[in-house]
Parts: structure tokens; sequence; C-alpha cells
């Protein structure tokens, strides 16, 4: 499944060389470096992103199946015996971050592997039910020592960690889990987007997106932009909320069609500035998926919006 290429001046004295098929190696040769800088001590782990890049005879699925894509591995180090009970927490811990993101509980199930690899002697995989049916998301494996051993020895290099509190000397084990970053953002997709039916025949296009992911956190709207008080008030509100959300300012067509085109690219809430702003200093917000409305101090927004759209208040919930 490599991706084989050619470096070299010249294609006579050309090495071949391969693309990385996962990023776990990169981690695996410079464990030791890492452990001494930072001073770790076992049980930790090492994440990056990367790119990696597979030989697929056929691509296919929108973005699910890719030649080239974007990885996010972590390697957790452990003491030899104990990797059994870690692939047991990361598989809980992992399962709870994805049921996590909103996208309900029931669209995730874990697929225990019949066949395990050379490297392993346990996988699994967390599986996502996209509009064609349950597949993989994500793989989590206990990789043992295979990965640091035979790097130790074809390297010459020792790669043993020294436990300062019981004085032996051992090379890790190893938990890593995986997941392709583009079929998370599939799964997202793939959840979000509905066309939802309102009374009269009319419809919507809203993509649902978990608000502390929504690129957009907030749409700014003047009631008429006609009226140069309402525009110079939201210009105001733009003002205060900007700096903290990433946030988009509209005052084109009405306010129920740009309603709709914020639904659309999925942000979660839309302020509004109508005359009654004028006199109360109060603006309405809008919530995406229920298309509930309530007013709300200007002073306010900010608060009410954060505590929405914090991705840290997701993560608090881990």
């Amino acid at each position: 499944l490599m991706f084989s290429t050619q470096f070299g001046s010249t294609g006579e004295g050309a090495d071949t060389i391969y693309l990385r098929p996962e990023t776990a190696q990169g981690i695996f040769v410079d464990y030791i470096n890492v452990q001494k800088t930072g001073r770790m001590k076992i049980p930790f782990g090492i994440a990056q992103i990367g790119k990696a890049f597979r030989n697929e005879v056929i691509a296919r699925q929108f973005v699910f199946r890719m030649r080239e894509f974007e990885q996010m591995e972590m390697q957790f180090f452990c003491k030899p015996g104990t990797e059994m009970e870690w692939f047991e927490f990361w598989k809980a811990e992992r399962l709870k971050w994805h049921e996590n993101l909103g996208l309900g509980a029931e669209n995730y199930r874990f697929h225990d592997h019949e066949k395990l690899a050379h490297y392993a002697n346990a996988a699994t995989d967390i599986e996502f039910k996209f509009p064609f049916g349950f597949k993989e998301l994500e793989g989590i494996h206990s990789r043992t020592d295979f990965d640091l051993a035979n790097h130790q020895r074809m390297s010459g290099r020792n790669l043993q960690y020294f436990d300062p509190e019981t004085g032996e000397k051992f090379i890790p084990y190893c938990v890593e889990t995986s997941i392709g970053l583009d079929r998370m953002f599939l799964s997202l997709l793939s959840r979000a987007y509905t066309v939802e039916e309102l009374e009269g025949g009319e419809s919507r296009v809203v993509l649902s997106l978990p608000a502390p992911l929504a690129p957009v956190k907030v749409a700014v709207l003047p009631l008429l932009r006609t009226d140069e008080r309402l525009t110079g008030k939201a210009q105001e509100v733009m003002a205060l909320l900007k700096y903290d959300f990433n946030c988009q300012y509209e005052e084109k067509d009405t306010i129920g069609r740009r309603y709709r085109r914020q639904d659309a690219i999925g942000t979660p809430f839309c302020v509004t500035i109508d005359h009654e702003s004028l006199e109360d200093n109060c603006a309405t917000i809008r919530d995406r998926d229920t298309m509930a409305q309530e007013r709300v101090p200007i002073a306010e927004l900010r608060d009410r919006i954060d505590a929405k759209v914090n991705l840290n208040n997701l993560l608090r919930n881990l």
C-alpha cells in the first residue's frame, strides 16, 4: 500500500523512496528524545497530526478513502504488562470524545479485529454510521514493543526507558489511537446537513454542526440596511464581538433570507438589531436549530454566546 517515488538529481542515480503510510514512526524514533527533554515518566503519550499516503486502488466515497489524507495519531507509552489496562482505558476515552461531539451515541460502535496486525496483541475500531453504513472512523491498537524494539535492533541505539523509582530498564509497550481527520470531517458533515420541511410547504437547509466546531459562530444583522441608525448600531455590536468570535456582518436581502444563508453554513446564532434596540439597548438572538428568538441586553451577548460556542466547555464534559 506504500507509494514509491524516485529521489535524486538524475534518473540513473536516483534512489527509490517511499511516502509514509502513517505518522507513527516519527514518534517512535523521537520518543526517547521527547521523554528526556520533557523529563517525562511512563506512562505518557505523544500525539501529532500530519500527512499520510496510501496507494489505494480505488479512492472513493468523497473524502472517506483517499490516497493523501490527514492523520491524527497518539502513541501512549506504558510499562509492559499494563498495556491491556491502558488499551481499555483509551477505548473508553476515545469513544467518549467522539460521543461528546453531539452526533448521537447510537451512531458509534466498536468493532474488534478478528485478525491482528503483526505488531499488535489487541485492536479495535470505533465505527461511525455514515450514509453508506458503519465504517471505521478511528483505530485503537496495542502495538506491544514491536516498533521500538525493531528501531533499537536496526539502529543500534538504546531506546530503553529507565524507571527512576524501581531502577528497571525496559522497552515500553505502546497503545496507539489513530484517526483520519478527513473521515471525522465527513462524519460531521453527513450528520449535520439536513433539509428541514417548514410550514406552508417551504424548506430550509441547516448545517447543524456542534456550536464549538462551527466555523462562523455568530452573524450580526441589522433589520434594515436602509436605516443608518440600525446599521450603525449593528456595527457597534460587530466591533464588540469580533475579537472573541469569528463573526459575519450581513445587511443584504431580507432578514429571512439572511437567516437561511446562515443556517446553511452552520452559524449557531444570529444577532439582529431592530428599532427597539435603539431604545432598550437589547438585541434579538436567534438559535439556528430551534429558530427560537430571545431578547438579550447587548452587554450580555458575549457571555451568552461564549457559553455555547467555547470549545473549552465541550472539552470539560469529557
